[in-house]
């Protein structure tokens, strides 16, 4: 990233977001340590604002990437006290970011790419709705896969830089799908209290910095 794309705000969003990965696998998450992990995607939020407001070219899409991200630090507060409010704030981000990424799609679009776009929209809700032990919660965890799919195809079909902001929105995805394998085959497990936070929080930081990235470099109507 060349330097004139840093910010006081993108620098105090990296070092809330890779230091909380230091207490993210603590057993209860007191004010604290939610305030401390809803400022990591929270700052992003801001550096996407104060990005809009100094770029009037690029004013609404920067402006819809910050309300995604906003989204994104209200469900990670939210999941702290209720999985299905954070879930819905979570799901709304992902309806915003898709109407993002459908206004700067790639044209014309590849077979091959609508072909992995439609894998993707497929496999993580299946994969996703295999993983809950109590099956009553299967389909929930699967509705809620499918919004996180479509964000995540759709990143894939956009204009914006594949390597860094749909592999973002597949490092969400990943993260997502350990947090629904926790609630089955990885009960206990290790793994997703060490990787949960690093995937989700870099997949965020990835999207929000290689999207602005790219509206920089978009020619001007």
């Amino acid at each position: 990233m060349r330097r004139r794309e840093w910010t006081i705000w993108l620098v105090a969003s990296l070092v809330f977001g890779a230091s909380f990965w230091l207490v993210a696998g603590a057993e209860n998450h007191g004010p604290l340590l939610v305030a401390w992990k809803g400022a990591g995607v929270a700052l992003l939020a801001v550096h996407a604002l104060v990005f809009a407001i100094g770029h009037p070219e690029a004013r609404r899409d920067a402006a819809l990437l910050a309300m995604v991200m906003a989204f994104g630090a209200g469900g990670d507060v939210a999941i702290e006290r209720s999985l299905t409010a954070g879930a819905g704030l979570f799901l709304v981000g992902h309806v915003v970011a898709i109407a993002l990424y459908a206004m700067n799609r790639r044209r014309p679009a590849r077979s091959g790419d609508l072909a992995l776009a439609a894998a993707i929209l497929l496999i993580v809700p299946a994969i996703a709705w295999t993983l809950p032990t109590d099956r009553s919660s299967a389909a929930n965890v699967a509705l809620y896969a499918t919004g996180l799919s479509a964000m995540t195809a759709m990143a894939w079909l956009s204009q914006f830089p594949r390597g860094r902001v749909a592999t973002g929105a597949l490092l969400f995805a990943a993260s997502d799908l350990l947090i629904f394998a926790r609630m089955g085959p990885l009960a206990g497990s290790m793994i997703p209290r060490l990787l949960v936070w690093p995937l989700y929080y870099f997949g965020q930081f990835l999207i929000c910095t290689r999207v602005l990235a790219g509206l920089t470099r978009r020619p001007e109507a």
